[in-house]
């Protein structure tokens, strides 16, 4: 019997190209059903969003619970989302069922994303 806990590195690097593949960009306004339903979850931009979705697919207590405890990971704050919908902030998005994990786009993200007609 297989130790669900011993994931290989081949699993978990197939895992990790999935949900990179899986990933994409979506706006606020998208999203606020998600926020009403309790199941978004916000990546600080210091922290990188694939890794916490490998470790939420994987169930891993331990980096989650770290993640959470120091703030790196939480749900999405009515604040945040009171201005996040005032100018329906862009994120990177990626769905690990039940939740939707979201990090704000950095500005470079967003400049890339945009046509180049900024001041």
């Amino acid at each position: 019997m297989m130790d669900n806990n011993k994931e290989t590195t081949e699993d978990i690097d197939g895992l990790r190209v999935n949900i990179n593949n899986e990933t994409s960009q979506i706006n606020w306004h998208e999203l606020q059903r998600f926020f009403a339903g309790g199941w978004l979850i916000v990546v600080n931009n210091n922290t990188n969003l694939l890794d916490v979705a490998v470790a939420f697919s994987l169930d891993n207590k331990d980096e989650v619970s770290k993640w959470l405890t120091s703030g790196e990971v939480a749900k999405v704050s009515d604040a945040q989302a009171k201005q996040w919908q005032k100018n329906n902030a862009p994120f990177w998005a990626n769905v690990v069922k039940p939740w939707v994990l979201i990090q704000p786009l950095k500005e470079a993200d967003v400049v890339q994303s945009q046509d180049k007609n900024i001041h």
